[in-house]
């Protein structure tokens, strides 16, 4: 038996494969440091999102606090609502008011991803496309000053804007022979109000997460493609896009499962009862009917309504991007 024969017979003896808890123990020993730095995040969701899900009974039950009664003593001993706890469900979907939410809440969730969405990609490819260093800092710098602002502040200054008599825009109006408007006070133009609002005010921080997607693309993919005569439109279609088609698909799978979470803070700031019709979605209905009208079981009904369709519209939208794209949440 030469040489190459004794390394053939040490090459070919078999090693023992490494017990999986072993590995898992050395990872675990290795990355210690940052397991400890997650900690408080864990126990942060812990305490404030897992454990007052305890209070999701409330929905299935006439839940009435007492005095003297500690609140998780007072959902053990309420009655439930009806058969399964189903009663407060079944008269909000009966109810006068359900299709009206319903629509509102859709068309709001719709129109900012439809006009909302596709804004802060526009915006993050022409900046790409700005070579001056400094003007481009300078645009993105104020593009993000409206995301700072608070939703009160937001709110206060559009209707100072479009008061009918002292705005600056009612006041352009008049100048030019039309009528003043009454913007808040006609249902027509809530719509408009809220979503154009909403794209200016995220429209610079939106663009963030794709401007950091685009930094990592290669720049001699862009010299090829102008030695091989390419267009900057051919360019941004062949290069730009698919290097943020995944940042893409994920931010549109989240937006897809927040249609129906149009929240009640903005809408309330902005509506009255002339405008109900248009304005009323499902948030402002659960803050008035469980913390206004202190039917905190109906409340937590609609609300709870509220999410579940909200996990479906989630689901669906991941099933269908990991269909289409091959990307998606999981």
């Amino acid at each position: 038996m030469n040489a190459s024969d004794n390394a053939t017979v040490v090459m070919n003896v078999p090693t023992k494969p490494v017990p999986a808890r072993s590995v898992f123990w050395h990872r675990v020993k290795q990355q210690k440091i940052l397991l400890l730095l997650l900690i408080p995040g864990l126990l942060y969701f812990f305490v404030f999102s897992y454990i007052p899900m305890y209070g999701v009974l409330i929905a299935f039950k006439n839940f009435k606090m007492h005095a003297g009664e500690s609140f998780f003593n007072s959902v053990l001993t309420a009655p439930w609502a009806g058969t399964l706890g189903l009663d407060h469900f079944k008269t909000f979907i009966h109810g006068p008011y359900f299709w009206m939410l319903l629509r509102n809440t859709f068309l709001l969730g719709l129109y900012s991803i439809v006009f909302g969405f596709p804004m802060p990609i526009l915006f993050a490819l022409l900046l790409n496309e700005l070579r001056n260093r400094y003007y481009k800092s300078f645009v993105q710098t104020v593009s993000y000053l409206p995301y700072f602002l608070s939703i009160v502040a937001i709110v206060g200054m559009m209707k100072l804007m479009l008061a009918p008599e002292s705005g600056v825009v009612n006041l352009i109006l008049v100048k030019l022979g039309m009528e003043p408007i009454y913007f808040f006070g006609m249902p027509s133009w809530f719509r408009t109000l809220f979503i154009s609002s909403h794209i200016w005010k995220d429209l610079g921080m939106g663009a963030v997460i794709y401007l950091a997607a685009l930094s990592k693309v290669d720049a001699e993919q862009y010299e090829s493609a102008v030695l091989d005569g390419a267009t900057r439109i051919k360019q941004i279609w062949h290069i730009t896009l698919p290097a943020i088609k995944p940042v893409i698909v994920i931010t549109l799978i989240l937006s897809l499962s927040g249609v129906l979470s149009v929240g009640a803070e903005k809408v309330i700031l902005m509506y009255s009862p002339l405008t109900y019709d248009t304005a009323d979605v499902f948030s402002t209905y659960v803050y008035r009917q469980g913390l206004i009208d202190m039917n905190f079981s109906f409340g937590a009904a609609v609300d709870l309504f509220n999410s579940v369709i909200n996990v479906i519209f989630l689901v669906s939208a991941n099933y269908l991007a990991r269909k289409v794209s091959d990307e998606s949440l999981w």
